[in-house]
């Protein structure tokens, strides 16, 4: 499952950006800047609610600025002093997403959402915009935000297990993935053990995570919960967990989230992290991915490895689904006169902008689905959750379905996203 709305985004080198100076303007903690999004279909705020000082900076000291231009949302970091822009991010949440339901037409909801960057020597001023309709940005906050403040958390973690999966390296240097216990208890920590080893693995036995094992790190924190298990509210099953996850999320049986992002935050403090992956304590399939804020899979299912891989795609390089024929509680997902930004689909507004320079001059655009394509780069109609006006660039790939590995697409955005992380 994933995300909303569209712009032009390009699969671009990550090299030979301009970047600032980390030390110059940067201590080696994360400032964590805690709001509420709310709002409903056609209008978003943000209400402040608390800022904390972290031990680890995880992402790297050289790429600080977002050069994919990827997420329904975005939060930008500028020196007070010289309006330098300093550090940006662009994510997409569970909110983005419920706006676009049925709900949204007539309610107004908030979920919790943070913006985690380094923690600045001097003042800063930060700013939250929202993606349009029409794939522009809109400012919905601003912010000035004194490092040197008495109203920043400087709070010691909360002390749960953490150990090593697979370690290859410093933090700055590499992708560090943190995994987190949902619906384990106290005793289950030997399960939860052998679950994180075993769902890293099927990520790294995976291309192209297989050939890019070594630029990652995985650690994992043991958050013990009441009861072992999810809520499946459609079947009157509730657990006592820590996260509070559930299915059923919009009413869809198989999308399992947690909008109680606050405990997941202060669990994922205590190593360095890039993204965060809430790991659920079931055999039910099930799971949900959003990107640059945290993704979640369950661990005994027989088709965990599938989905665990594939909500990484979501969650962390930022792909979109290329499914068109699934069960979803969308309306109006896409706007078919703007480019998605999501770097494997699209509408053809701004084709030149995507993976054109991939397709064979002899293939046709659109590309049939057809005998015989199974293993081209083209232009399939077909994706986003809709079966017109959306293209996806191969017949089959893991954001499309259980069957296959990720199209060459897909494989050469997670490598950009890998290297931009580590360089």
């Amino acid at each position: 499952m994933k995300i909303k709305l569209m712009i032009l985004a390009t699969i671009m080198p990550v090299l030979g950006f301009s970047q600032i100076s980390f030390d110059h303007y940067f201590h080696n903690h994360s400032l964590r800047f805690d709001f509420l999004l709310g709002g409903n279909a056609k209008e978003e705020k943000v209400f402040f609610l608390q800022m904390k000082k972290e031990p680890f900076w995880a992402g790297s000291k050289t790429n600080l600025t977002d050069v994919f231009n990827y997420g329904n949302f975005r939060f930008r970091v500028f020196d007070l002093k010289s309006d330098s822009l300093l550090f940006s991010k662009g994510f997409s949440t569970l909110f983005d997403e419920w706006q676009t339901t049925a709900e949204a037409k007539t309610t107004d909801r908030t979920y919790y959402q943070t913006a985690v960057f380094p923690f600045p020597k001097k003042k800063v001023r930060l700013e939250i915009d929202s993606r349009q309709w029409d794939g522009s940005f809109k400012n919905i906050f601003k912010t000035e935000i004194n490092p040197k403040s008495y109203f920043i958390l400087d709070e010691k973690p909360v002390q749960y297990e953490s150990f090593d999966v697979v370690i290859h390296g410093k933090p700055e240097n590499k992708v560090d993935l943190v995994i987190l216990a949902e619906g384990y208890t106290e005793k289950e920590f030997e399960k939860f053990k052998a679950d994180a080893q075993r769902v890293a693995g099927y990520l790294f036995s995976e291309e192209p995570f297989q050939s890019e094992k070594e630029k990652f790190n995985v650690r994992a924190v043991f958050t013990t919960s009441v009861e072992s298990g999810t809520d499946i509210p459609g079947e009157n099953i509730y657990r006592n967990t820590v996260f509070n996850s559930t299915f059923y999320t919009f009413d869809v049986s198989r999308y399992l989230t947690t909008s109680d992002m606050r405990p997941i935050l202060d669990a994922a403090a205590l190593v360095p992290y890039d993204h965060i992956y809430v790991l659920v304590n079931t055999e039910r399939y099930g799971g949900g991915g959003f990107y640059n804020f945290v993704s979640v899979c369950t661990a005994d299912n027989m088709l965990t490895k599938e989905v665990f891989v594939h909500e990484f795609g979501h969650g962390f390089a930022g792909l979109g689904d290329e499914y068109y024929n699934s069960e979803v509680a969308y309306e109006d997902f896409y706007n078919l006169k703007a480019e998605p930004w999501e770097p494997n689909i699209t509408t053809l507004v701004d084709f030149d902008k995507k993976w054109k320079t991939l397709v064979d001059k002899d293939t046709p655009v659109p590309t049939p689905r057809k005998s015989g394509n199974e293993n081209i780069v083209g232009v399939f109609e077909g994706g986003g959750y809709m079966n017109k006006g959306i293209y996806s660039p191969a017949m089959d790939c893991r954001m499309k379905s259980n069957q296959s590995g990720f199209c060459p697409v897909c494989s050469d955005a997670i490598k950009k996203t890998i290297r931009f992380y580590c360089e």
